[in-house]
């Protein structure tokens, strides 16, 4: 007698989800979150003004570093040398680099392929598209260089960090405002986003064969890997630190507040 069995065939179900929930809702959110953030920046990187506080040395991360001729004297760390344009953002050296890091990071290629491209807009939700080739055909099998681009982002978030010390320097001596604090803040998280990145538990120990042998990085690794799982929360963190910085520098540099000043 024969021992083979053979399973029911999967179900044709037409309708493209059995889901009762609101299933639609995260991408929606997303979709909104995102556009909404990016339609400040891309406001904000050509306007061109109200970027730098030059009583407290505090320049928006959204303009550094400002290396158009356009720029102020005193806001260009680094020299001007770009071409001072109104297409052309003053700090269009290190833009292009940061916005491919974060389209190409693990987390926002999910948020934005689902939300965006329906592909899959949600868990046992089909998707309308036809076919998969995934990321192995032009453009998409240039996500597969973003490690490179993280590099780039650690150059950024030194430039970053020296722009938040730097700002300590009031005058000729010491100061100390609330816009050193925001400055601050926003670096700290930069760096806990950045160092949460795929790219970065990689390279500390994903290549490791034997924890034993390298403890030190071993260490590393295990702290990246902690960083690793709140990667998706910190991405949208330092989205709302990058636009709060901004807005805070603007709002000073433009006179609608006054820095609030603890020391000089």
């Amino acid at each position: 007698m024969s021992s083979v069995t053979t399973a029911p065939r999967r179900a044709r179900i037409s309708a493209r989800t059995l889901r009762s929930d609101r299933w639609w809702f995260a991408p929606l959110i997303t979709v909104v979150g995102l556009a909404l953030w990016l339609t400040y920046a891309t406001v904000r990187v050509f306007m061109q003004k109200w970027y730098w506080v030059g009583d407290h040395h505090y320049l928006t991360p959204f303009y550094s570093p400002c290396i158009s001729k356009g720029c102020v004297p005193d806001a260009a760390e680094f020299g001007r040398f770009l071409p001072d344009e109104w297409f052309l953002p003053f700090a269009a050296l290190t833009l292009p680099f940061l916005l491919l890091f974060r389209l190409t990071c693990y987390y926002y290629r999910k948020a934005y392929y689902r939300a965006f491209w329906l592909s899959p807009p949600a868990c046992a939700v089909a998707e309308p598209h036809s076919s998969y080739t995934g990321e192995t055909r032009f453009p998409l099998v240039f996500q597969n260089i973003h490690r490179y681009f993280f590099y780039a982002a650690v150059l950024i978030s030194l430039i970053n960090t020296y722009d938040a010390v730097r700002a300590f320097r009031s005058g000729d001596g010491f100061g100390f405002g609330l816009g050193n604090v925001v400055l601050v803040v926003n670096v700290i998280l930069l760096w806990a986003y950045t160092a949460s990145c795929h790219s970065c538990r990689h390279i500390t120990g994903g290549r490791l064969k034997h924890f034993s042998r390298h403890p030190v990085r071993y260490r590393v690794w295990t702290w990246v890997s902690s960083l690793n799982a709140r990667h998706m929360e910190l991405a949208w963190i330092t989205l709302g630190s990058l636009a709060a910085t901004d807005f805070y520098v603007m709002a000073v540099s433009a006179g609608w507040i006054h820095d609030l000043r603890f020391i000089n």
